[in-house]
C-alpha cells in the first residue's frame, strides 16, 4: 500500500517575542476548532527554536498536515497583530513508495495585509499543463 503525505517547514516572523507567546492561544484556538470537525484536519506542529530566534515561529508537520490549516493560522494571526508584508511557504508531497506521478509539491505566497493569495503553485499541474501545450505524446 502506498501512503501520501504533504510535508513541510517553514517560518513566521511575527516581529516581537511578546507576539510569538501570543500566538500559542490563535494555534490553540485554532486545533480547538477543528477537533469539532469530521473527520478533524491534521493539525500542523507550531514552536519557538532558539536557533530561529524569540520572534519567529517555526510550523512544520508531524508526518502529514493540512497546508490550509496552516495558511488559516497565518491569516488570523496576521489579523490580529496587524502584520503587512509578503509570507509564503513550500511543500513537497511524496508518495511512500514509488508510484507514477507520486511526487510533487508547490508553494504559496499570501499578502499579509489582506490575507489574500497573491499567487501559488503546484509543481505536479505545471508538469501537466506544459507536457498539454508541448503535444508530448
Amino acid at each position: 500500500m502506498t501512503d501520501f503525505l504533504s510535508r513541510f517547514s517553514c517560518l513566521l516572523d511575527v516581529g516581537t517575542a511578546a507576539n510569538a507567546a501570543r500566538a500559542f492561544d490563535i494555534y490553540t484556538a485554532l486545533i480547538a476548532e477543528i477537533a469539532r470537525d469530521d473527520p478533524p484536519a491534521e493539525p500542523f506542529l507550531l514552536s519557538l527554536s532558539p536557533e530561529y530566534g524569540p520572534a519567529r515561529l517555526w510550523l512544520r508537520d508531524p508526518g502529514s498536515a493540512d497546508q490550509q490549516l496552516a495558511i488559516t493560522f497565518v491569516t488570523r494571526f496576521a489579523e490580529a497583530f496587524g502584520l503587512t508584508g509578503r509570507w509564503g511557504f513550500r511543500w513537497a508531497n511524496i508518495a511512500s513508495n514509488p508510484v507514477v506521478d507520486g511526487f510533487s509539491g508547490g508553494a504559496q505566497l499570501l499578502d499579509l495585509s489582506t490575507g489574500r493569495t497573491l499567487e501559488w503553485m503546484s509543481t505536479g499541474r505545471l508538469l501537466t499543463d506544459r507536457l498539454a501545450e508541448g503535444g508530448a505524446r
